[in-house]
């Protein structure tokens, strides 16, 4: 590549920018070395303390960069008239970077590649400059400033128009180049320098409602799906940072292939997991049959596990009798059905409902007594007894999604009571394994990790006497970035729905690579599944970046015959 003769000039910039860099690092080091000093004062002092190092140390995350450059580009924009006779002045220039820096004056040094005054960076045309005069893309290895790029706009630059009048032309073809001609590392890299224009519309695109992102295998549906994470969060700092965004996955390789990539671009704090990460205290590793995996992803286990959950409420069927003092109380079965039957109208959840049932149970026992006594007074004095206990167990047992499941799993009485109006008798036995002594001991398979989940949300947190949950509800998130969708079961669409504050999710795939028994048709298949508060967008991206020449020349033959 021929020196540009602003090259050394260039290299300073960037090298002045490293040092606004290091000095902003060491004063954030310096402030934080001092709230560490005093950890005395008020409860509400060192609550602040809290917030203010957790932010300090967020930005120092922010600001490492490893090996990665931190100025890419930079972009010469048309100046206001600066006379009264109309004409304009010297353009204003923005040096574009992976995050945002300033000098010890707060004078902007590097812009962030997600501001709004960077965004011509990667959507001018020739034919739609923006207000740009040059665009000019660096090629850079870490602080070494290797080559220089330069696009020009305005009239006699204004390039090859393509069928729909726009220009075709790829923004930083050489900087483009020498990045696919990198050497692969094994991990996904950022393509914040090489953005193009139809990946940036993609990027910055509205936060609300379902965003489908449609595109063959090197299109980088993938990392551009992680940059718009990184975008939204930037947008939308708060109140997202608090809200959460969380990446799922296809399996753990996926996610140790792309964990470096947000990182990079200064957003340490997003959740990345597997579904199965999402299912606290259970044990994952076990092997499913392929018809028990497929009866597991079915729609109609939603309707099985709601029945399972059902049937745990039942009255007894013989008379309660306890012994209370010189007199006996007792509950009829009767009355049992009628608890049962009111617990289910009231509460949407099981768990929740057992307090209710408990104090009614108490308060038709008071009821029956011969001697004057309170409800209070007889859960206080027959709470601890077998019959009671046995009796409350059977009308209303507080039950984890585990002991659900195992139960439900270990009993063809009670999938057959379940799911028979739903499933055949071959995919009830598919379902059907042999009770473990310890529901702890059980190791579950991938495909039981959405059925926790659906049981999670139908049982509810169990809670202690005094009202507290012992469990913790569903986190939501306020945006959710879904890698391969269209290789999710109906029930774990249903499970990465569950997880939606807002209806905000950025889902990924290509319908064409779609495996499995429930390969959906189009993507409707799949938007039926996800929140639907907004209208959903499908957008496709059309460009394959890194695919070998060879799958191309036999694509294009196939092409030629279908």
């Amino acid at each position: 590549m021929t020196q540009h003769p602003d090259l050394a000039a260039e290299q300073a910039y960037i090298d002045f920018a490293y040092e606004c860099l290091e000095r902003t690092r060491s004063d954030a080091w310096r402030l934080r070395n001092l709230t560490e000093a005093d950890l005395g004062g008020t409860h509400q002092a060192r609550y602040e303390r809290n917030v203010f190092d957790e932010a300090l140390v967020n930005r120092l995350t922010e600001l490492e960069l490893g090996s990665a450059a931190l100025v890419f580009g930079r972009i010469d924009r048309e100046s206001p008239s600066t006379d009264h006779d109309g004409g304009s002045g010297e353009p204003e220039s923005f040096h574009i970077g992976r995050i945002a820096v300033a000098d010890g004056e707060r004078e902007p040094v590097v812009i962030d590649w997600r501001a709004p005054v960077a965004e011509p960076f990667y959507r001018a045309t020739g034919r739609q400059p923006m207000g740009l005069v040059r665009r000019r893309h660096f090629v850079v290895k870490a602080r070494e400033l290797l080559g220089i790029e330069d696009e020009l706009f305005g009239e006699g630059h204004l390039g090859v128009a393509g069928e729909d009048g726009v220009s075709q032309r790829l923004s930083g073809y050489s900087t483009l180049i020498a990045a696919l001609e990198s050497r692969r590392t094994g991990q996904l890299g950022d393509i914040v320098a090489t953005i193009q224009a139809e990946q940036d519309e993609i990027i910055r695109s509205p936060q609300a409602g379902v965003l489908v992102v449609q595109g063959g295998p090197g299109t980088g549906k993938t990392v551009v799906a992680l940059h718009r994470a990184a975008y939204l969060l930037y947008t939308h700092r708060f109140p997202l940072e608090d809200q959460g965004v969380l990446v799922v996955g296809p399996n753990r390789v996926f996610l140790r292939y792309i964990d470096r990539v947000l990182p990079s671009l200064g957003e340490a704090g997003v959740e990345l997991a597997i579904l199965a990460d999402l299912v606290p205290d259970v044990t994952f590793g076990g092997v499913e049959t392929p018809l028990g995996a497929r009866v597991k992803g079915d729609a109609r286990m939603a309707d099985v596990l709601a029945k399972a959950t059902r049937d745990r409420g039942r009255p007894l069927k013989d008379d309660l009798v306890v012994p209370y003092g010189v007199t006996n109380l007792r509950l009829s079965a009767a009355t049992t059905e009628q608890i049962v039957r009111a617990a289910r109208r009231r509460y949407r959840r099981h768990n929740p409902a057992r307090r209710y049932v408990e104090a009614e149970l108490f308060a038709a026992l008071a009821a029956s007594s011969r001697i004057e006594t309170t409800a209070d007074e007889v859960r206080d004095r027959t709470r601890h007894a077998e019959e009671v206990r046995e009796a409350l167990e059977r009308m209303w047992p507080v039950l984890t999604p585990a002991q659900l499941l195992h139960d439900l799993f270990g009993s063809h009485a009670l999938l057959r009571l379940a799911g028979s109006k739903w499933l055949s008798e071959e995919e009830l036995a598919a379902l059907h394994r042999e009770r473990q002594s310890d529901v702890a001991e059980v190791v579950w398979s991938a495909a039981d990790a959405p059925l926790l989940d659906e049981a999670r949300e139908l049982l509810g947190p169990r809670t202690t006497r005094s009202g507290r949950a012992i469990d913790e509800e569903i986190r939501t998130y306020g945006h959710i970035v879904v890698d391969e969708v269209q290789d999710l079961t109906p029930m774990e669409l249903r499970m990465v729905a569950r997880r939606s504050l807002n209806g905000s999710l950025t889902v990924v795939g290509d319908i064409a690579q779609a495996t499995g028994p429930f390969a959906p048709d189009d993507w409707g298949d799949v938007l039926g599944l996800l929140p639907d508060r907004r209208p959903p967008r499908t957008v496709e991206l059309t460009i394959g970046y890194r695919i070998p020449e060879q799958i191309m020349a036999m694509a294009t033959r196939v092409l030629r015959v279908a």
